[in-house]
């Protein structure tokens, strides 16, 4: 009898260890989101220092201006001493779409106006003309058509407000590279899926131009190299609409939290995964939904641009 309890207990205890290691083979290899519930630059910077990212001295920090006059883009009171810390430029590019950022001028005033020139040089990449970048396998896209003075910078920080979007149902890291570098247009262009370069942006195939964005933002990461590359979310003031909205809806949800990785996929489903917790979160999940946001990560995951598996580490513990 004992002989059998002993048997019994040394086959459960090699059971607990074989699922231990495998789940410790799983946990790393997936890639690591680092999250804190303080939207402060003190939390900013925590979730930046995670990534122990190393650059070098032409970084660019790619944001989103806001349209005025009351979008939701991230203040200069929460972002400027990070970027000063960084030596960064901001750094954006032209709308398709009108409005007060389509031109250099009026987009540089805006710039101003929202505070960032207060804190960091500002470059509108597509002030000068564009460039092309070459895209690799895949569908949708045979190149990438960013800012000229892309070509400028080393390192680059894809520092993004997460939110719903009227058109990719939301709008993080994956949209900020994708559209928000590409020039005017290059935007037309990932917006209707590779098929034409000028004109409205908005296409029928809901699926095909999230395929679009996917291949824009891995042409990127491969042209610029994915050491060169980081991404941070900041989720507060989660409207229903982007800051591309000059009057967004007011969120219902509270404010979550900043996230940061080096997989810009991990970094967005991560951001999904907190909404689709959240408390309030009906409105946002509802035009995820019915736009297949999610679509946009599952094509990233299968091109190879990141994982939807990851490790969320919590910096609060």
């Amino acid at each position: 009898m004992k002989r059998n309890l002993s048997l019994i207990m040394l086959f459960l205890l090699i059971t607990v260890l074989v699922h231990s290691m495998a789940a410790f083979a799983e946990d790393a290899g997936n890639p690591a989101v680092y999250f804190t519930s303080d939207i402060s630059p003190e939390g900013l910077q925590k979730v930046y220092e995670a990534l122990n990212w190393s650059h070098g001295d032409q970084v660019a920090v790619k944001v989103s201006t806001g349209e005025p006059p009351n979008s939701n883009y991230l203040r200069a009171e929460l972002i400027g001493q990070f970027v000063q810390s960084l030596n960064g430029t901001i750094v954006e590019c032209n709308t398709a779409y009108g409005g007060s950022r389509s031109n250099a001028a009026m987009h540089k005033q805006v710039a101003a106006d929202h505070g960032f020139t207060s804190f960091a040089e500002f470059d509108l990449m597509d002030e000068e003309g564009e460039v092309e970048w070459p895209v690799t396998g895949g569908k949708r896209l045979t190149r990438a058509i960013v800012g000229s003075h892309a070509e400028n910078y080393t390192d680059w920080v894809i520092l993004s407000h997460f939110k719903g979007h009227a058109m990719a149902g939301f709008g993080g890291a994956i949209k900020n590279v994708a559209i928000g570098m590409s020039s005017a247009s290059g935007k037309v262009y990932v917006h209707t899926a590779g098929t034409r370069t000028s004109g409205g942006i908005w296409y029928s195939d809901q699926d095909a131009w999230p395929e679009a964005m996917g291949k824009m933002v891995s042409a990127v990461r491969d042209h610029v190299g994915p050491e060169h590359i980081i991404y941070i979310n900041v989720m507060n003031r989660l409207s229903v609409d982007c800051d591309c909205d000059g009057n967004p809806a007011e969120p219902d949800i509270h404010d979550i939290g900043i996230l940061a990785s080096t997989d810009p996929i991990a970094l967005d489903q991560a951001c999904v995964d907190l909404v689709w917790q959240a408390e309030g979160n009906a409105s946002l999940v509802r035009r995820i939904e019915s736009l297949h946001g999610i679509h946009t990560l599952e094509y990233g995951e299968e091109i190879g641009l990141g994982s939807r598996t990851y490790n969320l580490v919590d910096l609060d513990k």
